[in-house]
């Protein structure tokens, strides 16, 4: 009986991980993808955690029966889970609908309400999720009294066991397979199963209304007196419980980021990651088990895993280096094949492991040890409190770490900060544990203190090179050659790693996480007066002239105009050498993009120095939402589909919105790659541009990237090709022979009308079906084009 209940949290932890991978996608569609929409998001769902568990902590000794109320609670959770999207999209319609457009002369209050809306969404699930564990936990003791440690550490480990399955199944599997509805209603299934099975064991055992009176051991005991004797004995190991969340998100956040300049920055790269760093916190609960109710001491236990977390943390940047040539190694092993992509994605998730495991195996340890610390005398108020301060801690680390510490410290500190901060916690947890008359309490302390010294020394003297971890190693296996390429600028942003590199031909390339977003040759950048007497047209640069020559064409009485990507910022300044143009506006998501680009200043500086040029630092959804008037011209050129957040601004429910941002006859020019790409990822967005838009044409800007125009006329207006020769266009454009009415009309590749037969047979890429998200990954790797 007692494994089936630890079976049925293991599905808890499974349904709550989905939820919550789920929740996120769905709440980054009414609030954006920007960082603070991301960490707003997760705060909330942690917000609501910690007030569940607090709450149920509190009280759960009047319960008659925890197990009865916990099935209830699953069963609600499953309920609301089932009701999640047509929630979800009521809600998102009104407020796109309705709420947004009546607050446009009001910003704050937009934004209040934004979020007040994403908190109604998920803030009475996370509560509920909240109060599981405490439920569980006091159910399960109440009925099998004996060895709480045990018991409290089984399930830690259960529910992260299952956590660790659920981001895999979901990404990896259910989403593919039923899309976001089907995936919530299988997590609401897994729910439903729990509370039923609940009920049947809380029928044949009964369960003392009374919180337990348990035997408490020697140690822990010995432990509790040792606490007592000081002041704030409780309130000590809630302060580690929540400080080494703290530290703990400063390491999560620390990986995930490092780790993808390794695996790129995909949304299954990113579930990867997360899986393993949970999985180590279960094995790490799943190994004090069988200790924690044994230890002769378990507050010194509790400070020596404190500082070897610490300790462990740090040692792990020599393995994040070498996973760099790992990496390499296993593209050349594998085949491109989608046997080698599963093969490559185990070897991803190993790596993983390997540097994450150490010291998530330690944080798995301390919560079941703090909790059976507390735990004396049956006080079931004890399993909530750390589990709410635990989670509380969650939120601050969350916060810190990737909005302040991580754009001030970068990558590395960020990780080192954390670790001091694990060390600090054991330190004086062990100045409490050991007696102050003992003789081996000042050399115990040192020699932790020395100990933690050289370890974070030695770890600290480990090498970030720039032009390592911007390598892009992830897309074709090859590490850089010492002096290929020169760093001219790196900075680790909110929501990215962004860097320019120089060739020694003068080509700058412009890379977020390792991947080239933006580049320009040496021969456009050099001053005018030693730029050769024809500028070549080719790679990324022809596209980021093509691109807003083609778009103006279509639309050269524009006078409201916006960009989404600002990349080299090639495309902005092309378009702002339009006469009639009265506003651009620059949507750009990571505000280290834009510092970046100050680098390409010769072929971009109209955006910087252009009073009609205007930069946005928010997500392009959460922008045209509030932006209180409509355009004439929208230019899409966001970094790759592949890139986890992307693939939304190519799904049929964003083209829906951007023909409300349009005027009358207004003009929407979409940039698509077909490199690392295929047929049927490619059609999904014809298919949602089809969905929407009366008319669209497709055109060639080189090799392997095309543009397709789309209108909400009836039909596609008549370019008018002279933009070119406009003034400050022309300028840009003087050294480019090969521009004439001609040539441009000549990139022409097909209608609407060509394609409509093929398109209509393909179903479209959806904000709930994201096809474009879950296969670009794969495409990537098996290098296919399309």
């Amino acid at each position: 009986m007692l494994f089936a209940l630890y079976a049925l949290f293991f599905l808890s932890g499974a349904a709550g991980l989905i939820y919550e991978s789920i929740w996120t996608r769905y709440l980054a569609l009414l609030v954006g993808h920007s960082a603070y929409a991301q960490i707003l998001v997760l705060t909330i769902f942690l917000g609501g955690m910690a007030v569940g568990s607090f709450l149920v902590g509190r009280y759960s000794e009047r319960l008659h029966s925890p197990l009865i109320w916990y099935a209830i609670v699953e069963a609600a959770v499953g309920l609301l889970g089932l009701l999640f999207h047509p929630t979800f999209r009521a809600v998102s319609a009104a407020a796109y609908d309705s709420i947004f457009p009546a607050l446009i002369a009001s910003p704050g209050a937009q934004s209040a309400v934004k979020w007040l809306l994403a908190a109604s969404l998920i803030l009475p699930q996370s509560i509920l999720l909240g109060a599981t564990f405490p439920l569980i936990s006091a159910g399960i003791l109440r009925r099998w009294k004996f060895r709480p440690g045990a018991v409290l550490s089984w399930l830690y480990a259960s529910n992260s066991f299952g956590a660790a399955v659920g981001v895999l199944l979901a990404g990896f599997y259910l989403v593919s397979r039923f899309d976001f509805p089907g995936t919530l209603a299988f997590a609401a299934a897994l729910n439903f199963a729990a509370a039923a099975v609940t009920l049947v064991v809380a029928r044949r055992r009964k369960e003392s209304f009374a919180a337990p009176v348990v035997a408490t051991s020697e140690a822990v005991e010995s432990a509790t007196a040792t606490l007592s004797a000081g002041s704030g004995s409780r309130w000590l190991l809630l302060g580690a419980a929540f400080g080494t969340a703290v530290a703990s998100f400063a390491y999560e956040i620390a990986w995930i980021r490092m780790l993808s300049l390794v695996f790129g920055s995909a949304t299954h790269s990113f579930e990867l990651m997360l899986s393993a760093f949970i999985l180590g916190l279960a094995l790490g609960a799943l190994a004090v088990s069988t200790r924690a109710d044994r230890w002769r001491d378990p507050l010194r236990a509790l400070a020596l895993v404190q500082c070897a977390m610490g300790a462990l943390a740090v040692a792990t940047l020599p393995l994040y280096i070498a996973s760099f040539s790992w990496i390499s190694t296993l593209i050349g092993v594998f085949p491109k094949t989608s046997a080698g992509y599963v093969g490559f994605t185990i070897a991803r998730y190993a790596i993983c492991l390997a540097v994450m495991l150490p010291a998530t195996f330690c944080a798995g340890m301390t919560l079941p040890l703090i909790t059976r610390i507390l735990y004396r005398d049956g006080r079931e108020a004890a399993i909530g409190e750390v589990y709410a301060a635990n989670t509380a801690g969650s939120i601050v680390g969350v916060q810190l770490a990737g909005l302040v510490l991580l754009p001030v410290l970068g990558l590395k500190l960020l990780l080192i900060a954390g670790a001091a901060l694990d060390v600090a916690i054991g330190l004086m947890l062990m100045y409490v544990a050991l007696p102050r008359r003992t003789a081996s309490r000042t050399p115990t302390l040192a020699t932790i203190v020395i100990a933690s010294i050289l370890v974070f020394f030695a770890a600290s003297s480990v090498r970030f090179d720039r032009s390592l971890l911007s390598s892009g190693v992830y897309r074709f296996g090859g590490l850089p050659a010492p002096g290929e390429f020169t760093n001219t600028f790196y900075k680790d942003g909110r929501t990215a790693t962004v860097t320019v590199e120089r060739e020694p031909d003068g080509n700058l390339i412009l890379s977020t996480n390792g991947k080239p977003d933006a580049s320009v040759s040496g021969d456009w950048l050099a001053p005018p007066a030693r730029r050769l007497t024809r500028q070549s047209l080719s790679d990324d640069v022809s596209t980021q002239v093509l691109l807003p020559l083609i778009a103006m064409a279509h639309a050269p009485q524009a006078r409201a105009a916006a960009v989404i990507g600002q990349g080299s910022g090639m495309t902005s300044h092309m378009l702002l050498g339009s006469p009639t143009l009265r506003e651009l506006a620059t949507i750009e998501i990571e505000p280290e993009m834009i510092r970046a680009s100050t680098q390409f200043r010769p072929v971009n500086y109209r955006v910087f120095d252009d009073a009609r040029a205007l930069f946005v630092v928010d997500d392009a959804r959460s922008y045209f939402a509030g932006a209180g008037h409509r355009f004439d011209l929208i230019v899409s050129e966001p970094s790759n589909p592949w890139v986890s957040g992307v693939a939304g601004l190519f799904t049929t429910e964003f083209y829906a919105r951007i023909i409300r941002y349009l005027a009358p006859g207004g003009v929407f020019a979409q940039w698509m790659h077909l490199y690392e790409m295929n047929d049927s990822l490619v059609l999904t967005m014809f298919a949602a541009l089809q969905a929407n838009f009366p008319a669209y044409d497709v055109y060639l800007t080189d090799d392997t990237d095309i543009v397709v125009i789309a209108t909400t006329a009836p039909s596609m207006p008549s370019p008018d090709w002279r933009v070119a020769e406009w003034p400050m266009v022309a300028q840009g454009l003087r050294s480019v022979t090969s521009l004439t009415p001609g040539s441009l009309a000549a990139l022409h590749l097909a209608d609407s009308k060509t394609l409509s037969p093929l398109v209509a047979t393909v179903r479209p890429n959806s904000d709930f079906a994201p096809a474009l998200d879950l296969g670009g990954e794969k495409a990537r790797y098996l290098l296919t084009e399309a």
